[in-house]
């Protein structure tokens, strides 16, 4: 019997197409299209920025495989923690037993992340993260002897996960339209993220905060908990909003007694230039929630934070447990390689050193809408960019039933990118260790890839 292993593949690159083709459903994807369609890269290797497909071909990661590539693929210190793990522990039960790892990542982690957080619940991805979040916040209420907050505010275009929880706290309706009654009834507010694109921004921003205002304090005797995404709405088109909204909106969960979720899935790690994105609003929120850059994208592993406040409404009899839980919550794995990743940027003053590379993107961005019309809306936080391309009067983002971005994509991948867009915006999601000649060299494909994919509107 043969082994396979990635430095030694037993079948060719259209073998692996083709089985893919046949066996595999993959993920936000139109099947019919993409197996009459699509030759997809067929990865054997990462290193950095990088992803080498089987043929030889070296792509620029620009988003980041799906935002979780925090400190470069493969880092050497990552790997060597996920090596030395495994001499001795791959996995136990988090119910009952504990080891080192998790204990040492919660110690090192929770400091980073405010003073008000006093305890980490570990499961496996961003939409667990979320998941927990939800109970935690209702159940908390029932707990306390409050049972009628039970309601959940969110914002249009917010995405939070894909399990039932976090679908119904979202607001993508293309993501989620299919699934009809499955999903809880939550209540909506208009997105703070959207004001960028009015015509009035700040006039429309402080509108946006009214409707907040109103609601809370209007409700705030059946609402158990606000939602967002800080700074950044990922899926609706990485729109972005200023920290002063987030601010002002946890001063009033504060006064309305709501408790505050801050989903810091992706923004979290220094992806918008502080470690938390709430930290730029100067804010600790009730709960919080970490993942994809939690383990360097090395292994499935996310957490959620809480105050004392939430946690102490668990305590007592056996009703107040929280009955929820994963087979590989704590897995010791998982816990090595977030710790090597906080160490990495700890050690290393990540964040801060990013910023020279953020400025630069920032340069690229500027020049891609000054030397193309269509490159509408350039805008960034910490090393996450993104423009809209529009070629008419409305520059709204995101239409993903355009196909402008694939367009873009194909050209971009043709030049030796990997850009994924979100409906009708291109975006980057870089790693903290980037370097600006590394943000140059990606600069110079997109530039490219745009010529070659819409050269009559130039």
């Amino acid at each position: 019997m043969t082994t396979a292993s990635a430095s030694t593949p037993t079948r060719t690159r259209d073998e692996i197409i083709a089985l893919d083709k046949r066996l595999i459903w993959r993920p936000y994807t139109r099947m019919d299209t993409y197996i009459r369609d699509t030759q997809p890269v067929v990865a054997r290797a990462a290193s950095g920025i990088y992803i080498d497909d089987m043929d030889g071909t070296r792509y620029i990661d620009g988003n980041g495989s799906w935002w979780t590539n925090i400190v470069g693929h493969n880092h050497p210190h990552l790997m060597a923690a996920l090596v030395e793990s495994s001499r001795r522990l791959t996995h136990c039960t988090f119910a009952g037993i504990t080891h080192e790892g998790a204990v040492a990542l919660a110690e090192k982690l929770l400091p980073l992340l405010g003073p008000s957080f006093a305890r980490l619940f570990f499961s496996d991805n961003g939409s667990t993260a979320v998941e927990v979040a939800v109970r935690m916040a209702y159940q908390y209420w029932r707990n306390v002897g409050r049972p009628q907050k039970c309601r959940f505010v969110t914002f249009e275009g917010a995405f939070h996960g894909e399990t039932l929880g976090c679908a119904s706290v979202s607001g993508v309706p293309v993501f989620h339209a299919a699934l009809g009654d499955l999903v809880f009834d939550a209540v909506r507010l208009p997105s703070p993220a959207r004001c960028a694109e009015a015509e009035h921004p700040d006039d429309a921003l402080a509108e946006t905060f009214r409707a907040a205002e109103q609601l809370l304090q209007e409700r705030a005797d059946e609402i158990a908990a606000v939602i967002i995404e800080p700074l950044i709405q990922g899926a609706a088109g990485m729109l972005m909003y200023p920290p002063h909204y987030l601010k002002r909106l946890a001063a009033l969960c504060r006064q309305q007694d709501v408790l505050l979720i801050v989903d810091e899935v992706f923004t979290g790690y220094g992806r918008t230039g502080a470690f938390l994105a709430q930290h730029q609003a100067e804010i600790n929120a009730d709960i919080t929630c970490l993942a994809k850059g939690f383990s360097g994208g090395v292994l499935p592993m996310a957490a959620t934070a809480v105050s004392q406040r939430v946690f102490d409404a668990f305590l007592g009899s056996a009703e107040k447990t929280l009955w929820y839980g994963h087979s590989f919550t704590g897995n010791p794995l998982g816990c090595a390689v977030s710790l090597a990743t906080l160490e990495v940027i700890q050690d290393q003053d990540l964040v801060a050193k990013s910023h020279a590379a953020g400025q630069r993107l920032q340069q690229r961005l500027d020049v891609l809408a000054k030397r193309f019309s269509f490159v509408r809306a350039p805008r960034r936080y910490g090393l996450v960019g993104a423009f809209t391309l529009s070629f008419g009067d409305d520059a709204r983002s995101n239409d993903y039933l355009d196909d402008a971005g694939w367009r873009f994509y194909a050209a971009a991948k043709q030049h030796g990118a990997l850009l994924r867009p979100l409906g009708n915006v291109v975006y980057f999601v870089l790693p903290l260790t980037i370097t600006p000649a590394e943000v140059d060299a990606l600069g110079d494909i997109v530039e490219r890839a745009l010529a070659t994919a819409f050269p009559q509107a130039i």
